[in-house]
């Protein structure tokens, strides 16, 4: 069984409710959820936000995330995955943010300020105050970068909903 299937077959069981919102991996997330039969039963809707100009305004992530710590850091993926949770009205609200190249990569002396192909954002919010956040760097082409990305967020969805 794919772990898209396991996951649906939880948030059933559960009677939770999910939402996402992607940038850098440009509604694959959604496209993956979806695959599965049923999967209307509990995913409500997603939002792809390339822009920063959507994400401020479909998923209030904030102008000063963006100005102080770029599109692609945990603050935003944090406040996409609050936003579209709250959008929705969903039990869960997942985020991702991140650099799938080849272009787009940004090199700076802070290593904070480095944001390098392949840097990639996961975030998820459930319960008011429960909030994961994961930073992690990709290798390949862009659409290993992507895979990897939706792969990795998918994992942590099936542990939180595993150990929750």
């Amino acid at each position: 069984m794919d772990i898209e299937t396991k996951i649906g077959r939880l948030l059933t069981i559960k009677g939770l409710t999910l939402s996402i919102a992607e940038s850098c991996t440009g509604g694959l997330l959604c496209s993956r959820i979806t695959d599965v039969p049923g999967s209307s039963a509990y995913f409500v809707g997603g939002i792809i936000a390339y822009s920063n100009k959507i994400k401020m305004q479909l998923l209030e992530v904030t102008k000063e995330a963006l100005d102080t710590h770029g599109a692609v850091s945990a603050q935003v993926a944090i406040q996409m995955a609050k936003g579209v949770k709250e959008k929705y009205g969903t039990d869960i609200g997942l985020g991702i943010t991140g650099i799938a190249g080849p272009g787009g990569s940004t090199p700076g002396s802070d290593e904070n300020m480095q944001k390098p192909v392949g840097l990639v954002y996961l975030s998820l919010a459930a319960a008011a105050r429960e909030i994961i956040c994961k930073k992690c760097k990709f290798t390949g082409q862009r659409k290993d970068i992507r895979i990897q990305s939706t792969q990795t967020m998918f994992e942590m969805l099936l542990d939180h909903l595993t150990v929750g």
